[in-house]
């Protein structure tokens, strides 16, 4: 009986001990930050006031500062990742999907080549005839506009889509931008269907298996063509790009492999394809004209800047990532667009002004860039009235951007109502600010 007794015993703390051991781990470990990516994590820890403790919200944070933070937090993510992977061929990264081959998309481009997010011809046309005051009001200070439709991986590689998404298409955000811009006049690029026109013959892959964007080496083709067609637009030559040796590799550099890290597994899968790497030469020429390009856009754009193409060949023109944040920060100071004078951005400190998106946002194309600048050169009086009208709201939406509690607060609400993050963003400030 007593050795029975102390089996039991035994058994009580073992059981004890292994419940026990994450907390323990907690206080023997000095840094718990799980390294996950795409995950907000709440750094700071919540401070302890009689205020926030009496209104319940010190316990709701340090509850999710403690969830963050735990010992065991990035293994058990991994892990479970790693069983819905390979148990349901489902990836834990939020609107992204696996297709055919372990080729990854983003869900809402996969809907985008097949036209399921079709705005209308009539919106789109809408957009046009103000783009084309703005592109007219610009030139006659001197400034192009220029509109660049960026490829889609959804629309790119249509062969490694799962036939559930497959249908007869319609029409395409894709196709009626450019017959719109093409109706209005309007100045356009069209890298989709150049992407569309290399691929059958392309040496190496434009689309990376693990990656949402482009490849290296896609990007570097648009970029050059890019550049060239600026000079035709605006009249003046630019410093170019060149490459004479190319790196074949069978691990994704760069970006190629960015929804790969987002997906968090304990064991990566294997990567079976060649992707390229140009190693990039900038010409220096101080005979040519210094461009200054100003680029509004999405993530596609983002690899340029990462590549130094505004800074070697644009002038130094800034990006305004989805026409929110401007990068580089001016003066080491984090800024975001509306608290610019854009008037004075647009007129006096550019040449061109270019707006890079893919087929996946061409539905919220410019993200309102259009709009304001039609207003302001249209109703100057509504637009800055409006402006001023908009600093509340916009000042709580940069604190929630750049906070990560409210930032992972935000982020749940997106993903709970099933809206854009920015939109989320946006509820939350306006409640915040107190307007309605």
């Amino acid at each position: 009986m007593a050795a029975k007794t102390k089996i039991i015993t035994s058994k009580i703390w073992i059981a004890y001990l292994a419940l026990a051991f994450p907390l323990l781990l907690s206080f023997i470990k000095k840094e718990n930050k799980p390294n996950l990516v795409g995950i907000v994590i709440s750094d700071l820890k919540p401070e302890f006031s009689q205020e926030n403790w009496f209104m319940g919200l010190y316990q709701t944070d340090m509850d999710d500062y403690n969830n963050d933070h735990w010992s065991l937090k990035e293994i058990t993510v991994r892990l479970n990742n790693q069983f819905y992977y390979k148990a349901f061929n489902q990836i834990r990264v939020n609107r992204f999907v696996i297709g055919k081959d372990n080729y990854v998309f983003s869900e809402s481009y996969i809907h985008s080549a097949y036209g399921d997010d079709f705005i209308g011809e009539e919106n789109i046309k809408s957009l046009m005839q103000k783009a084309k005051v703005v592109q007219d009001s610009l030139k006659r200070k001197g400034v192009d506009l220029l509109f660049v439709y960026a490829p889609g991986k959804g629309q790119h590689l249509k062969e490694f889509i799962e036939d559930k998404y497959k249908h007869p298409i319609k029409n395409t955000n894709h196709a009626e931008f450019v017959k719109q811009s093409k109706a209005y006049g309007v100045n356009y690029l069209d890298l989709l269907t150049y992407f569309d026109l290399l691929k059958p013959n392309s040496k190496y892959p434009l689309f990376p298996k693990f990656g949402h964007h482009w490849s290296y080496y896609g990007e570097v083709l648009a970029i050059d063509t890019l550049i060239r067609h600026i000079e035709v637009l605006h009249g003046q030559q630019l410093p170019e790009i060149a490459w004479e040796n190319t790196i074949v590799a069978d691990t994704a550099q760069s970006r190629d492999a960015d929804v790969l890290k987002s997906m968090n597994l304990y064991v990566e899968p294997e990567q079976d394809i060649k992707l390229a790497y140009q190693e990039l030469l900038f010409e220096e020429d101080s005979t040519k004209n210094p461009t200054r390009v100003l680029s509004i856009g999405d993530s596609y754009w983002y690899g340029a800047v990462y590549k130094g193409i505004g800074v070697n060949c644009l002038g130094g023109g800034e990006f305004w990532y989805y026409y929110n944040k401007v990068i580089p920060s001016p003066n080491g100071v984090k800024t975001e667009v509306w608290e610019l004078n854009l008037k004075e951005q647009i007129e006096q400190n550019n040449n061109v002004v270019m707006l890079v998106y893919s087929d996946g946002n061409l539905g919220g194309f410019g993200n309102s860039f259009i709009q304001d600048a039609y207003e302001m050169y249209t109703s100057p009086q509504t637009y800055w009235a409006r402006m001023e009208k908009n600093k509340a709201i916009q000042t709580y939406a940069k604190q929630i951007r750049n906070q990560p509690g409210l930032l992972k607060k935000a982020t749940q609400k997106s993903n709970e109502l099933q809206i854009p993050l920015d939109s989320a963003i946006k509820l939350d400030a306006m409640k915040m600010s107190g307007v309605k």
